[in-house]
């Protein structure tokens, strides 16, 4: 039978392509700017010709400004003032060169902050639509959540850099075209001693960079586990068990463990990528001075012109900082593409679509059945359920009992299709679930689990999130809160049902356990559509006779429906019509409260005379 588990989450990015394989991404990474904005990525395109453009052509014109000086100084009487006004005319045409390289750089850096806030936006928005289509597996899997963790903490930075830095290749590599063109004149071996220079240290950055790469990936753990202890100091849900038990100055300590192994790592690595790269900079430096000398002797023995020499000082000087730019760009993109596969990594998750399309059933009078249905959890060695055998009537109430890791809360996340049996398979209304259409299916189904979400938004929000269609919906809020028994505490506060809960946002007020269960209830009760009501322990913060009052309450509601409750309180189950027993994911006895206390030897007898004595 097809599961939907997804794959193990161990694929890494593949490294092994080489350092011309791995730039895969950057024609990703360009379709991506350009459908985010195509005006600013158009701008920035003829901007960085532009730039790319006017240095070559300022050191030309500087080299006639020199020249046309040297002439109006030895010029005749008769032609000093033509000489002077033409050496002043190209000053004042190098001032507008000038000026427009200084109004294409900003226009640039506009574009560029620009492009970043729209590109992070998208990015981030990618990450957050691709978490909504992943199955409740995928947030199970620790190797996945290193996945996830490295897409959104570098990823969503990496594709403008990506961008800039292409832009910045075609920027320089339009100058160094340019400054070839003029340095050729004076000699091609120039112009090759200008880019041979470069590699030394282009090729130690490249080197350094993937190793930088395979850090950030090996060590995703690390940094997730650093993140989930600043959590657990500086949440207020954690503080007060952190403070009782004294745990602060050992997390702390914990937290600091890492840090000083993460920053060894980084320290060992910067030192090296900047050893070498200093040490083979410094061939790129002695190629300069011997270029240089080369062309200052030229001009000694007039084979150039003074405002040649000065042109092509300035533009091998020039050209070598391109060269530098163009292979460090080079560099960085290869690291960008290294970072931006851990973000493709994750959108390519496959997803197992459900492919069923049914909205209603054959047999409405059936209610649900689960046949033969076995379940293990990825990467387990021993299975949840075995195989389990159960019938639910509409109109039916049934309680599920067991001792913690029996199965009762997987049996709910199989009847809600968060998972997939992995054998036999679950009916409603005499359909396989598989080939209900989802939303459908779920629109059937009022869940309350446990471990409820405490929303930090208004108090009618936290009941309005049980059903989307109606998240906004005063009346709505109202009347599911008047059945969850919540509407006294709305009462209670400043503005009611409006009142902000949580302490995360200004005005927001804290409720007890207790309040939350209730606010938990009436969210159930949200979704008037759904006639399958299932309680997993949401009242477990109440004592037992605000429990036993809010069951019969909720057994009165439920008339008609059919409602499923999982409590480790007899005196609650036993309101049930039928219960059900669980013990190491099987079902062990079945029957109503009297017919399980007739059982001899029975495992439900014996918990309930164990409960019961607990309260004598």
């Amino acid at each position: 039978m097809t599961s939907r588990h997804p794959r193990p989450a161990t694929d890494k990015p593949d490294l092994t392509r080489g350092f011309l394989g791995v730039f895969a991404y950057s024609r990703r990474a360009l379709e991506l700017v350009w459908t985010t904005s195509r005006p600013l990525s158009i701008t920035f395109a003829l901007l960085t010709l532009l730039a790319g453009v006017f240095p070559a052509a300022i050191a030309y014109v500087g080299s006639l400004i020199v020249d046309a000086v040297v002439a109006a100084i030895q010029a005749s009487p008769q032609t000093h003032d033509a000489a002077k006004w033409h050496a002043l005319e190209l000053v004042v045409a190098e001032g507008f060169l000038v000026a427009g390289l200084a109004g294409a750089q900003r226009g640039l850096s506009l574009c560029q902050s620009l492009l970043r806030a729209q590109l992070g936006q998208r990015v981030n928005s990618m990450i957050l639509e691709k978490a909504l289509t992943l199955d409740l597996a995928h947030f199970e899997n620790s190797e996945f959540y290193d996945k996830l963790t490295r897409a959104r903490r570098e990823a969503s930075s990496r594709p403008l850099s990506l961008v800039t830095r292409t832009f910045g290749l075609g920027q320089n590599a339009v100058s160094l075209i340019s400054y070839a063109v003029l340095l050729i004149h004076f000699s091609p071996w120039a112009v090759a001693v200008l880019i041979l220079a470069g590699l030394p240290a282009f090729i130690a950055e490249a080197k350094f960079s993937g190793a930088a790469f395979r850090l950030f990936l090996w060590r995703s753990p690390e940094t997730r586990m650093q993140l989930y202890l600043e959590t657990l100091l500086a949440r207020e849900d954690h503080v007060k068990e952190v403070k009782l038990f004294g745990l602060g100055p050992l997390f702390l300590d914990r937290y600091r463990s890492i840090f000083r192994k993460l920053y060894k790592e980084d320290r060992d690595l910067t030192v090296r990528r900047d050893t070498w790269g200093f040490f083979l900079g410094l061939i790129g430096t002695t190629a300069l001075y011997g270029a240089y000398a080369w062309i200052a002797l030229s001009a000694i023995a007039s084979r150039i012109t003074l405002g040649q020499m000065t042109m092509y000082l300035m533009l091998f000087r020039q050209g070598q900082s391109a060269v530098s730019a163009i292979l460090s760009a080079i560099s960085g993109m290869y690291e960008d593409n290294l970072y931006l596969s851990t973000l493709y990594d994750y959108l390519e998750t496959p997803i197992e679509r459900g492919t069923g399309t049914l909205v209603r059933g054959p047999q409405p009078a059936d209610g649900i059945r689960f046949e033969h249905v076995g379940f293990t959890y990825p990467g387990a060695e021993m299975p949840t359920l075995i195989d389990v055998n159960l019938h639910i009537r509409p109109g039916q109430s049934l309680a599920l009992v067991g001792e913690n890791g029996s199965g009762k809360t997987t049996l709910i996340k199989l009847l809600t299709r968060l998972y997939q049996p992995t054998s036999g398979r679950i009916l409603l209304d005499g359909q396989d679930l598989r080939d209900w259409d989802e939303i459908a299916l779920r629109d059937r189904i009022g869940v309350i689990f446990q471990d409820f979400t405490r929303y930090q938004l208004l108090f009618g929000e936290n009941i309005g999130a049980g059903d989307v269609q109606h998240f906004a919906d005063e009346a709505r809020w109202r009347e599911a809160g008047e059945k969850g028994m919540a509407t006294a505490i709305a009462e209670s506060l400043p503005d009611g049902y409006r009142t902000p809960l949580g302490k995360w946002f200004n005005d927001g007020r804290e409720l007890s356990g207790g309040q939350w269960q209730k606010i938990a209830l009436s969210r159930a009760f949200m979704r008037s559509r759904a006639d399958i009501l299932v309680l997993d322990e949401p009242t477990a913060a109440m004592d037992a006779a605000a429990e036993a009052t809010i069951f019969e309450h909720f057994r009165t509601l439920t008339h008609g429906r059919i409602a499923i409750l999982i409590s480790h309180r007899f005196s609650t189950v036993r309101m049930a019509d039928k219960i059900v027993v669980l013990q190491d994911g099987r079902i062990i006895e079945e029957g109503s409260h009297e017919e399980l206390m007739r059982v001899d030897n029975g495992h439900y007898a014996h918990l309930f005379s164990l409960q019961a004595k607990g309260y004598r």
